[in-house]
């Protein structure tokens, strides 16, 4: 099998890269790992994802968190903000524009 990068060399390490490529920088971040092995699903395996843009009013556990964490998972986004509400506090009001 050849390297899905260069096309040339053939492909000795994981994501079906060779050896050249695997280690150049940025290159292994642009093609999906081919192991039957690796995290599949939500998530951003490589880092932190990103924030949500707002926080939620939502109680913990309540249909209405339920439904925003799915939401932001969709989103591939971190799924709680460090401003959510909690079971004892609020979140913070957010300031309307207008």
């Amino acid at each position: 099998m050849k390297c899905r990068h260069c096309d040339a060399a053939p492909a000795l390490r994981p994501r079906g890269l060779c050896w050249s490529c695997y280690y150049l920088p940025g290159v292994r971040e642009k093609y999906p790992s081919t192991s039957k092995f690796a995290r599949r699903g939500v998530g951003n395996f490589n880092g932190c994802p990103p924030l949500p843009a707002f926080p939620t009013q939502a109680r913990p556990g309540s249909p209405e968190k339920l439904a925003l964490l799915e939401e932001r998972a969709r989103l591939r986004q971190n799924l709680w903000h460090p401003d959510d509400a909690t079971l004892d506090e609020p979140a913070p009001a957010i300031a309307q524009a207008g």
